[in-house]
């Protein structure tokens, strides 16, 4: 199966259990992985028969900008379950990054792959 990425992708979010971090909105980023069979918009050369990533990158930018969870787990899940519901893909491996978190740490976060029931 092809994939198709999206690499750096970058969202300011309400996102953390400490009082302080839910007074401020902290930068999250995603990187993604989607199945995707690329034979047909090869064969086509039209962009109608993409997953169009630019479309995907809004979806996930809309979500996370006005969610407010407390954990990385949990806006990772939800974000994997609407790209495998909104989106052709037959399966998603996202990892979800939170620059900072951990002194001494580039970035700490969670890696989670899912993919399309049956």
């Amino acid at each position: 199966m092809d994939r198709v990425f999206i690499e750096g992708l970058e969202i300011d979010a309400l996102i953390g259990i400490y009082d302080w971090e839910r007074r401020i909105r902290q930068t999250l980023v995603f990187d993604l992985e989607m199945g995707f069979d690329n034979r047909v918009p090869a064969a086509s050369d039209d962009i109608a028969d993409t997953l169009n990533y630019k479309a995907v990158s809004k979806r996930l930018i809309a979500y996370v900008s006005q969610s407010e969870f407390g954990l990385v787990e949990t806006l990772a899940e939800r974000c994997a379950e609407i790209v495998l519901s909104e989106f052709a893909v037959s399966h998603v491996r996202l990892k979800l990054s939170k620059p900072g978190a951990v002194r001494g740490a580039k970035a700490v976060g969670v890696i989670v792959e899912r993919a399309r029931a049956g």
